[in-house]
């Protein structure tokens, strides 16, 4: 349901959230590995995160990257999409047809368009520190080893 690039995405906010909360910013070469991605991709998606101001960047011996630990429960998966896919993403037609629409449906449309809105409905209620939580008390995991 995500581009490749908003998978890692959405695992590295997961990733710098879950160090932020324990005090600690989080070098590119760490994301990198804990998402599975590689550094110069994982990079160019830490830039959008960064210019979308989901995540920060401190250079310097001490830095890395942090987010701001009272903004985890307003960051959605929502702002995470928008900011690596854009929007456009939403109103894609699930064959991917140029203009499908209630007045010109696809085949599919009328199916698909109710987990489309359930879809919609996920990732403007799922917040970052919902993720974190769930992977800090083990009830969710980012990598199988």
């Amino acid at each position: 349901m995500f581009s490749k690039a908003c998978e890692y995405g959405i695992r590295a906010c997961v990733v710098v959230a879950l160090n932020s909360l324990n005090g600690k910013r989080v070098s590119l070469k760490e994301i990198s590995l804990a998402i599975d991605s590689p550094e110069a991709y994982t990079a160019k998606i830490l830039q959008k995160l960064v210019k979308h101001r989901l995540i920060y960047s401190v250079q310097g011996v001490q830095g890395g990257f942090e987010m701001v630990t009272v903004n985890l429960k307003k960051i959605m998966l929502e702002n995470i999409v928008e900011a690596i896919d854009g929007n456009a993403e939403f109103s894609l037609c699930v064959l991917g047809l140029k203009a499908c629409s209630e007045v010109n449906p696809c085949p599919a449309h009328k199916k698909y368009k109710h987990i489309k809105n359930d879809f919609k409905n996920m990732i403007k209620t799922t917040s970052v520190f919902e993720m974190v939580t769930d992977l800090r008390e083990g009830r969710a995991f980012l990598k199988i080893d």
